[in-house]
């Protein structure tokens, strides 16, 4: 038998066949390990699944893992998956959707809800408010700042990535600020800048980045096509 070869085969029923069937699998073969071979059952209702793999395929298999483990680029960081709890132990509501807040209630009901009017924003809402300021903040910022112009705006976004109320946001805000050292020397700079830092919240969330190039038309000046004249 080539050592290099992978043969799988299915035993049906719950015990390995008696010898001397030809459709079926000499028990003493199938239960004594072969010199440089790595047997592995795997329970599937009925049937046993026989796997008999070469000791020499799983060590290039573990081989080419760890050779490509160090060339490999850096995943992007997700934020995390489920209901996200605040730091008082409770659902955070500005860290999650409405949406993952009613999947996960158990006190559902097929009523049709009333109109959300009034009410805390989710994670959702939050922070396209949020972006919508940050963003005017930017398409209002002027061409050619003071030093004192340039100072405030950027207390105001450490401020901003700390007091944000979705606590992981503000987090992520915070550890990207760090990375990234805002770029306060002139409007198209501030812009630039702000549109980068969206986008890498985009890439998180599984999001279409948005064209860093058109910023001023989304935010400052309106489209060319004149949909927002």
């Amino acid at each position: 038998m080539n050592v290099n070869s992978v043969v799988t085969g299915v035993l049906m029923g719950s015990r390995p066949p008696r010898p001397g069937r030809p459709d079926r699998v000499d028990k003493s073969t199938a239960s004594r390990p072969q010199p440089g071979l790595l047997f592995k059952y795997i329970p599937l209702r009925s049937a046993h699944i026989l796997r008999i793999t070469t000791m020499a395929d799983d060590t290039r298999e573990n081989n080419t893992n760890t050779s490509t483990t160090g060339t490999a680029p850096e995943p992007v960081k997700k934020f995390p998956k489920g209901i996200i709890l605040g730091k008082d132990g409770k659902p955070c509501k500005t860290c999650n959707s409405l949406k993952d807040m009613t999947s996960q209630s158990k006190r559902f009901t097929k009523i049709a809800p009333l109109a959300r009017t009034e009410c805390p924003p989710d994670v959702e809402e939050l922070g396209r408010s949020s972006w919508t300021l940050l963003h005017s903040i930017a398409a209002t910022y002027p061409t050619k700042p003071t030093p004192t112009e340039q100072t405030q705006v950027g207390q105001f976004l450490g401020l901003f990535s700390k007091l944000y109320p979705c606590w992981v946001c503000a987090e992520d805000f915070q550890d990207w600020m760090t990375k990234n050292k805002v770029r306060t020397e002139s409007r198209e700079e501030f812009g630039q800048w702000m549109c980068e830092a969206h986008n890498d919240v985009n890439r998180k969330l599984g999001k279409k980045e948005f064209d860093c190039s058109k910023w001023e038309e989304r935010w400052r000046t309106g489209w060319k096509d004149g949909r927002c004249d």
